[in-house]
């Protein structure tokens, strides 16, 4: 993995040894080692922290997948037969007729 940084893109040697002569003069030779050794604990923090996360999301998207899309059959399912139809049978008595009343006799005419 390598790591760019776009304003180093510009400073060639003098640069740096200006750079790094002014640090020297601002810190002194006592404490740069120090420096040096907790930038790069620094960078090194960074680099696990930012891979912890990358891993954390990598698996978050395996845990949420879609499903596969259901398939689904290219031709209907056969229907079901028809039930047969209700035979009656002869011996069996037929349902009972209501009775019907006898109709009302005429009016009778003035005798």
């Amino acid at each position: 993995m390598s790591l760019s940084l776009a304003f180093f893109d510009g400073l060639g040697g003098t640069e740096m040894m200006l750079i790094m002569f002014i640090a020297l003069l601002l810190f002194g030779g006592e404490k740069m080692p120090g420096l040096a050794k907790g930038l790069g604990k620094t960078i090194r923090e960074f680099k696990k922290a930012a891979s912890g996360v990358e891993e954390e999301v990598r698996r978050a998207m395996e845990e949420h997948e879609e499903p596969p899309p259901k398939k689904f059959p290219t031709h209907p399912p056969p229907l079901p037969a028809p039930a047969p139809p209700a035979t009656i049978a002869a011996d069996a008595p037929a349902p009972p007729v209501p009775p019907v009343p006898p109709p009302d006799p005429p009016p009778h005419a003035a005798d």
